[in-house]
């Protein structure tokens, strides 16, 4: 097996949503949060990528899935009201 650029891009993927779940976990961010459902998307998105040059449909469908929850959270980030403090 030949690791490719590719690859890489879909591990830096991985390794976002990871980060991304464990600072959920610690408290760190909130799931409301503009950098939780961005960094979601992002690594969702870097993992299709990746996707398309070694295909795994089960793999492909988990991470569009994704993808799409993650651009809702970003609407009803950007449709809610401003809180102001």
């Amino acid at each position: 097996m030949k690791y490719g650029l590719t690859d890489f891009l879909g591990n830096i993927g991985v390794v976002l949503i990871i980060i991304d779940y464990l600072l959920l976990q610690l408290n760190r961010i909130s799931s409301n949060s503009l950098s939780y459902s961005l960094l979601n998307a992002v690594g969702a998105g870097l993992i299709i990528f990746s996707l398309i040059f070694n295909f795994n449909l089960s793999a492909f469908i988990m991470e569009a899935i994704w993808v799409v929850i993650s651009l809702f959270g970003l609407c009803r980030y950007f449709r809610s009201p401003a809180i102001e403090s």
